[in-house]
Parts: C-alpha cells; structure tokens; sequence
C-alpha cells in the first residue's frame, strides 16, 4: 500500500538514528591508535575492522527475518543500545581484547541499523519523498562519520585522551535511544519476505554475482581508505598519528559533499554514466595517491577519492534493483551482506603492507576500483540483452 503521509514527529527520531549508524567509522581513527597503543603488526591491527564488518555476512538476512516477525522499531532500538554499550567498554577497560570486543558490538548493533533503519524510513515519509530523504539520511551518516576524527583530535588536545569519543558516543547512543523508543510508529508489513534459499539462489546469476561483488570490493575500498590514511601519512611522511588523523576526516568531508551533491545529481543525469566517470576518476586518483611526492598532495589526493567514490554504492545497489525489481528484497539482503568487503580488504591491505610496503597495499584498492569501473560494462551487456 502506497504512503502518501509524512510522519514529522517521527521523521527527527529516525533521522538521528543514522548519525548513530556513521558511529561505525571510528574504526579508522581507532585502529590507527590502537596499533600505537599496544605495539601491533599491521595484520593485527587490522582485525580491529574486520570484527565490525564481518557481521553484515552473517546476521543481515537473520535480522531480516526477525524484523518481519518482531518489527523494525524494535529491531533498531536494539542495535542502537548494542552500539551504546560497545561504546562505552573501552572507555571503562582499554585493552587490546576489550576493544576487540567492543568493535564486536559495534558491528552487530551497526548491522541491525542498517537493516532497519531504511525501512523504517520509509514507514515515515511519502513514498514520492523516500528517495530524496534516503538522500539526506546518508548525508547525515557521512556528517557523523566526519566529526568522529575531529573529536579525537579536540579529546587529545584538551583531555590527552582519544577514549574519550567513545564516552560522547555512548551517551549519544543513549540519547537518540530514548527518543526513538518514546515515538510511536505505524510499520507497514511486508508481504514478501527474503529467506536463506532464495537469496543464495540468486548468486547463480551471473550478473547478481557481479554486483554483490561490485558491492563487497566498494564497501572495502572505503574501509580500507578510512583505516589506513593513517599509516600512509606516518609510514611516508612522518606525519604525527593526530595530524594525520586529520586526513580521515578530509575523507570523510569529500564523501559528503559527494553524496549531498550526488542527491541533487542522480535525479537529473544518467545514472550509468555518473557510475562509469566516478569508478574511473576514483582509479585515476588512487594511482596519484600512490605516486604522492608530498602530504599535501597526499591530502588532496584523499579528498578527490572520496569524491569520485562516494555514490558508487547507491549507484551500484539501486541500478541492480531497479534490473530486477522483482527480486528487491533477496537482492538487498545480499547486498548488505556484501558489506562484509569491509572485514575482509583491511586484512588483506595489512597482510601487503607487512611483505611489500604500505603503498603496494594501495595497489589493492586500486584493483577494487577496476573492477567497479567494469561493472558499467556489464550493466550495458544486460540492457542491451532486454532490447
């Protein structure tokens, strides 16, 4: 049934939420300390973002199944208080395995946010305003991924203690808590839900596969960009670990003015084209990255990255729904599964780091991008089959 109302007081209660979802990104500030606080190799340190992403592999099709049967407020209620509580660990016990743990929490909580939130979105605004609220809900995702590192470094320089982020965003995770559990909702129900067999069979198509793993190599390329900016500025130019902080957050400033001006953009342009330039301009600027002879042109560098990048993954996952929009819901929960990229590349870029260097590691998400900027290829050899 078509929504033609908008929910205003419930509307600010489900925004929020999405700042509590970008909580996720304090990875890439976090591993980089965490390496410096207990001496760790690259590979280990890099297991810091592999125990928040492996999750949406595991749990996003589970969560689906638990929404429909107990609702998506509730759902969401819960992955907010699990990312509360994995906060606050850290702040209370700083070890390497409390921290461990507390990115564990993190994943799950960030998993069943993202699972729910969209959805329940969509129970809130018009149908004919989804899109463009969806807009602004990933804008407000990247505005809270931006302030993480910012509020590092404000901790260090008048505190002398980075943990203190996990403090502001426990009590904020409490806060947007409250508000959305005191705010009454009308859900929708689906009548169609995804399950296991359906949506593994889709991986038999040849293009699903294409896209899942366009999906998976996209969400690894940002992960890796977000955790390892650190060491590039370090590992290269000496740069101190809290300046060099700073060029996560110009990372994460260039995402969002991307996804704020890719909102006004897709509506208005082609869609194909827009993902062909951004995965080729995202090439182009990760091999100038590389050959960087200065951090100053390493920063600029950072900031054209996530530029180019920032809409590959709505462009990527709404194109391969709208080819088979049918299948919407299989397809999404293979999607969101496919976030998993971000456990498995930063390994990966530790692993090259250790054997070759921190700039062969870059050389991986060189590949990645590739790979994206060919998935405009097989979009066209599947329009062209419909004709």
């Amino acid at each position: 049934m078509a929504n033609n109302t908008l929910n205003y007081k419930a509307l600010f209660p489900v925004l929020f939420t999405y700042v509590v979802m970008g909580f996720v990104d304090i990875v890439g500030v976090s591993t980089g300390y965490a390496q410096r606080d207990f001496d760790l190799s690259p590979e280990t340190a890099q297991l810091i973002p592999s125990m928040v992403f492996i999750w949406f592999f595991f749990l996003s099709i589970p969560i689906g199944i638990l929404q429909h049967n107990y609702g998506k407020r509730k759902l969401l209620l819960t992955g907010i208080a699990l990312t509360g509580i994995g906060m606050f660990i850290p702040f209370i016990v700083y070890t390497y395995i409390t921290l461990l743990g507390s990115f564990i929490l993190l994943g799950v909580g960030n998993t069943i946010i993202q699972v729910a939130s969209n959805p329940l979105l969509k129970d809130v605004v018009s149908d004919k305003k989804f899109a463009s609220f969806m807009s602004l809900s990933q804008f407000i995702k990247a505005l809270s991924s931006l302030f993480g590192p910012i509020i590092v470094t404000y901790m260090v320089s008048l505190f002398g203690d980075w943990k203190l982020v996990f403090l502001v965003y426990g009590i904020i995770s409490i806060l947007t808590g409250i508000g959305l559990g005191l705010t009454s909702i009308e859900e929708s129900e689906s009548m169609v839900k995804a399950s296991f067999s359906s949506s593994i069979k889709l991986l038999k198509d040849p293009f699903v596969l294409s896209m899942v793993l366009a999906i998976f190599l996209i969400v690894g390329l940002d992960v890796g960009m977000n955790t390892n900016i650190q060491n590039l500025l370090v590992e290269r130019f000496g740069v101190s670990l809290e300046n060099a902080s700073l060029g996560i957050s110009i990372y994460f400033t260039s995402l969002m003015i991307s996804r704020f001006g890719g909102a006004m953009l897709l509506s208005k342009i082609d869609n194909y084209k827009f993902l062909l330039w951004s995965a080729l301009s995202t090439v182009l600027f990760l091999v100038f990255l590389i050959f960087s002879p200065n951090p100053t042109f390493t920063k600029v560098s950072i900031f054209l990255i996530g530029l180019s990048s920032g809409n590959l993954f709505p462009l990527v996952f709404s194109l391969t729904i709208s080819q088979i929009p049918n299948r919407a819901n299989e397809i999404s929960g293979l999607m969101i599964m496919a976030v998993v990229g971000g456990a498995v590349i930063p390994p990966l870029m530790g692993i090259l780091n250790s054997a070759f260097g921190i700039l062969a590691s870059f050389g991986l998400l060189v590949l990645s991008a590739l790979y994206v900027f060919s998935v405009y290829f097989i979009f066209q050899k599947k329009n062209r089959s419909y004709k």
